[in-house]
């Protein structure tokens, strides 16, 4: 099982068109999926050319953030940052300025992977923000793969960042897609033991809510997810 995030997410999806063998099931937070297009390319050189000539400026750090966190994010209530957006700053000023370079160049010099997606013969679960600069190309992703092993949820007012923006909104998605594979989340082992049963028995298996699916309890856009649950009678 692979998890990856916009460009991990790149890197995992041809991993798994390699290695078909070796990936039973991907999870992928805002992919990017074709060859970036003339305005991200150039893009992406300006902002190579601001770390070569002033390294981690402000401004390279405000274009970085607009990539990756929503406008409601970055801004906060009140005109107040986030601790999220604070403790990324941290971070970008702990980088070098030369790995993010070979970063961004390595992204400028990506690939379209669309033919290898018919290739996949793992179940793929997609998760996007509709804020996120790769929402279109994630869209893409979504329609160019089997419909019968490919899921989309796309998170209203979230950036790229699904995982830190909104992780709640991926916890149903992703339990229904593990279930897909024969994994059930057990019960507390305490109230299991309680009434002198097998926390691991099949009869313990937890069940979700059917309200709990609804868009307005996830804040979410959700498609169906199509996997197969084998149940032994």
């Amino acid at each position: 099982m692979c998890f990856g995030v916009t460009a991990g997410a790149y890197i995992l999806t041809l991993f798994a068109m390699k290695y078909r063998e070796r990936v039973l099931g991907l999870i992928l937070v805002s992919p990017i999926c074709k060859a970036p297009s003339w305005t991200e390319w150039l893009y992406n050189k300006v902002l190579m050319n601001l770390l070569y000539f002033y390294g981690m400026c402000g401004v390279l750090k405000e274009c970085l953030l607009q990539r990756y966190f929503s406008k409601e994010l970055r801004c906060g209530m009140h005109g107040a940052e986030s601790d999220i957006i604070q403790a990324c700053r941290r971070l970008l000023d702990e980088r070098q300025s030369l790995n993010v370079m070979r970063f961004l160049h390595a992204i400028n010099e990506r690939h379209d992977l669309t033919e290898g997606f018919k290739k996949l013969q793992c179940k793929t679960l997609i998760f996007v923000g509709d804020c996120s600069p790769f929402h279109a190309e994630s869209l893409y992703m979504s329609t160019k793969m089997d419909r019968k092993g490919c899921a989309l949820v796309e998170v209203q007012a979230c950036g790229s960042l699904v995982t830190e923006e909104h992780p709640y909104a991926m916890v149903v998605p992703i339990e229904l897609f593990l279930m897909g594979f024969g994994f059930y989340r057990q019960k507390h082992f305490a109230s299991s033991s309680s009434n002198g049963s097998n926390p691991a028995s099949p009869s313990n298996r937890s069940c979700i809510a059917p309200e709990l699916l609804s868009p307005e309890s996830l804040g979410i856009k959700l498609k169906p997810i199509k996997t197969r649950v084998d149940i032994v009678i």
